[in-house]
């Protein structure tokens, strides 16, 4: 097949489908006739997000949209232009990518071993709209021949690409003038877990958690500092479970006054006491056959508590005032941000209802240990509150914008982050966003452990590091005042988890 067949081959398949991905499957099945290519990505560089953005994958037996930020370092968003790298034209062959800190880290991003690389810049008078990146399994697998072939394609690619683009920023539109039931629906979806932002990354092995647990009806505790979204991981329990067409009722026993706590959680009769006009349900009796969430269940008063057990006991209740006994057929979950298993030791927590809640515990990690998850969460923040807030259309970030939030500790974790974007919205509707103004205070050194440093490159070694020094600190204790846990912040049992995961040995032996 000479050049002139081979363009008009391929260019009838790169625009032949507005779906790119599609249009990219095509293609990559017939360019495998010349050249030995496995995978495809387009993505583009999104400067605000300081994240390259990937548009569409193929394999010669799929093809997926997508819309997926892959935070990079420093050192990879200098060369994400392709500066200095092997060819300063606008195609490159990577004989070892591994050498370059931007292919390396998308490589490791998707889960890409051992390839061979090309990579072609499509721009648009002298703008840069995105890459194609041609991967092969194997190292030097790709010619300049075959680059030079594929350079061939590159109008073709600018259109599709350009087309696409323009494409999603009419559908961004059209979704933004969408009536409000459409709208009230798809966010009440994703609150119910439908879309739960680091479910692939810092989240991962909570969700993983989930997945085991879900189908079950046994009680779940959630342990996280407050606002790193325990409510979120409850609705998604509930709505990956079979009671997902029940009702889902969450209840903050923090925010009931002592008094009204029985009456709040179990209902009551007509006249049990002063103004109780007529019979009301509690919300156990509410949450039948469906699932309730106790949120900061270590503020229950202790009579409270004895109530509890017996809900998870015997599955039933009787309203204040009354003598019947109400049968229930409920799943718990339990959330808190304090240490349950301390407050036992103190007195201020049943031990036998911590038994009975502490079957499968599920730590929600904050969010200045899954830091890689800040730019995804910040894209749906501010297409959130732009909505909310009724702006006509989502302002852009500001380059660089996205630096001091990364850096930032959260102690507010991720609702803090939310507010931080409602801010800044309220301030520049308009755009571009910025966030310096916002005095994001950086993270203070505490007592005198050493400051964590987070290397997202390898962050289990970080936390093993991290974990070491606390314990060194103790003299190997990992329980009790002054253990390892007390200074690390964390339950006991979640320590001894991470340490077992990690390969950390217990005692002395654990110490620098």
């Amino acid at each position: 097949m000479d050049e002139n067949e081979f363009f008009r081959q391929a260019a009838l398949r790169i625009c032949s489908n507005l779906e790119i991905e599609e249009a990219m499957f095509s293609t990559l099945q017939f360019l495998q006739q010349a050249m030995p290519v496995d995978r495809m990505f387009l993505q583009c560089f999104d400067q605000g997000f300081g994240a390259m953005r990937t548009i569409a994958t193929s394999t010669p037996t799929e093809c997926h949209k997508s819309d997926l930020l892959t935070p990079l370092s420093e050192e990879a968003i200098a060369s994400a232009g392709l500066k200095n790298l092997p060819s300063m034209s606008d195609i490159s062959v990577f004989e070892d990518p591994a050498k370059y800190a931007i292919c390396r880290e998308m490589l490791k991003f998707h889960s890409v071993s051992s390839t061979s690389l090309i990579v072609m810049l499509l721009k648009s008078k002298e703008q840069i709209l995105g890459s194609l990146v041609l991967i092969s399994e194997g190292k030097e697998k790709f010619t300049e021949e075959h680059a030079e072939l594929l350079s061939l394609l590159k109008e073709p690619f600018v259109i599709a690409l350009s087309n696409t683009l323009k494409h999603r920023e009419v559908l961004k539109l059209k979704d933004l003038l969408a009536d409000d039931n459409r709208y009230l629906h798809g966010e009440l979806r994703r609150l119910s877990g439908d879309e739960i932002i680091g479910a692939n990354f810092g989240l991962k092995d909570a969700m993983d958690r989930i997945r085991q647990v879900a189908a079950l009806d046994s009680p779940v505790l959630l342990l996280g500092e407050t606002g790193v979204g325990k409510d979120v991981i409850a609705n998604a329990i509930h709505y990956s479970s079979t009671r997902r067409d029940g009702p889902f009722i969450n209840v903050n026993c923090g925010a009931i006054p002592e008094t009204l706590i029985d009456s709040e959680l179990f209902g009551h009769e007509k006249g049990a006491f002063t103004g109780a006009l007529s019979q009301k349900r509690g919300r156990f009796e509410r949450a039948d056959k469906g699932t309730i969430l106790l949120d900061e269940i270590g503020e229950l008063p202790p009579l409270a508590q004895v109530r509890l057990l017996r809900v998870l006991q015997d599955k039933e209740i009787e309203r204040v005032g009354g003598t019947k006994t109400i049968p229930l057929d409920i799943r718990i979950i339990a959330a808190t941000n304090r240490n349950l298993e301390e407050m036992v030791k103190t007195n201020q927590f049943r031990e036998d209802l911590w038994f009975r809640i502490n079957v499968f515990p599920i730590w929600i990690p904050p969010l200045r240990e899954r830091k890689s998850d800040i730019p995804a969460l910040l894209q749906y923040f501010i297409s959130l509150k732009a909505k909310e807030l009724k702006l006509p259309a989502i302002p852009e970030l500001s380059p660089g914008a996205i630096v001091p939030l990364m850096e930032y500790h959260w102690p507010g974790n991720v609702r803090e982050l939310q507010n931080v974007v409602e801010r800044a919205l309220i301030l520049n509707p308009n755009g571009p966003l910025t966030f310096k103004h916002l005095n994001l205070q950086q993270q203070q050194k505490t007592s005198d452990l050493p400051e964590l440093t987070i290397e997202p490159d390898n962050l289990d070694e970080v936390i093993s590091r991290h974990i070491r020094r606390a314990l060194s600190k103790a003299n190997g204790k990992i329980h009790g005042p002054g253990g390892a846990a007390e200074l690390l912040g964390i339950n006991p049992s979640t320590l001894r988890n991470r340490m077992d995961k990690l390969g950390i040995d217990y005692g002395r032996g654990s110490r620098d």
